[in-house]
């Protein structure tokens, strides 16, 4: 493994915000730090405080911060994989790729806050349900990238977020390029063996796919290095976004180059 790789993302959490500039002014604070990747989350209320506080939708955001930015990659950590028609996700992420120059990260997984579907009217379903539907939107989404006009700018990198092993693991073998786990350390040891498996079922090298976790803190971090892990990214909700734990985790990555 070379250490290069290592990247730290940012997920600026778009809720308890009342102004977007607060939004707009903590996605500059990060790019200005020298983080490699900002992701904002697909939920339509706050996940904790106040669940019915301030809250913006994540896609329109994706669009200004392509525009906003200049060199980080932006993507949703992660999509709600039943909010949107799969054909027309992709063709918004094929856009947004373009508005970015090439910077978009396509993250998605299968849903999970009730909230988020009774108050916008989706069918929440089931976990299995909700499973199946991201495996045929995959798919699709696959499909429609590959016949858009004009063609993305790059292969946009499909991250994957969740961790079951029978369903979750297989999708991530066959279309990521991001494994996003929020395995502690131990159980990314054992998931990463049973996506390997997953890789030969499908006929994938799933080496080549990026794990991504959470950050655990620059005491910890080395060890989930040694695991394979190499993007590492810090959550920050509003409206404060204060950056020291973010700041943090890039010195450490600056350390390890």
């Amino acid at each position: 493994m070379e250490i290069m790789t290592i990247k730290i993302g940012v997920q600026l959490q778009p809720q308890h915000a009342p102004d977007y500039q607060i939004i707009r002014d903590a996605v500059l604070r990060a790019e200005d730090a020298g983080v490699d990747i900002v992701f904002n989350w697909d939920h339509f209320y706050p996940l904790y405080g106040d669940l019915d506080g301030a809250h913006f939708e994540c896609w329109t955001m994706l669009g200004a911060w392509a525009e906003q930015t200049s060199n980080v990659e932006i993507g949703a950590l992660v999509t709600g994989g039943g909010y949107r028609n799969p054909d027309l996700l992709a063709d918004m992420a094929r856009t947004v790729d373009h508005i970015s120059g090439g910077r978009l990260i396509l993250g998605i997984g299968a849903g999970w806050n009730q909230k988020d579907y009774d108050n916008f009217g989706y069918d929440f379903g089931t976990a299995g349900s909700r499973l199946k539907l991201l495996s045929e939107n995959l798919a699709r989404i696959s499909n429609r990238l590959a016949v858009g006009n004009p063609a993305p700018t790059r292969e946009i990198p499909i991250l994957i977020g969740g961790g079951g092993e029978k369903k979750t693991l297989k999708m991530v073998a066959e279309y990521a390029h991001i494994w996003h786990s929020f395995a502690d350390l131990e159980e990314l040891k054992r998931k990463s063996g049973i996506l390997a498996e997953h890789g030969v079922t499908v006929g994938r090298d799933t080496s080549v796919i990026t794990k991504s976790v959470p950050w655990p803190g620059a005491d910890k971090a080395p060890e989930f290095l040694d695991a394979g892990a190499t993007l590492f990214t810090v959550g920050i909700g509003g409206p404060e976004y204060d950056m020291k734990e973010l700041n943090d985790a890039i010195g450490w990555r600056n350390s390890q180059r």
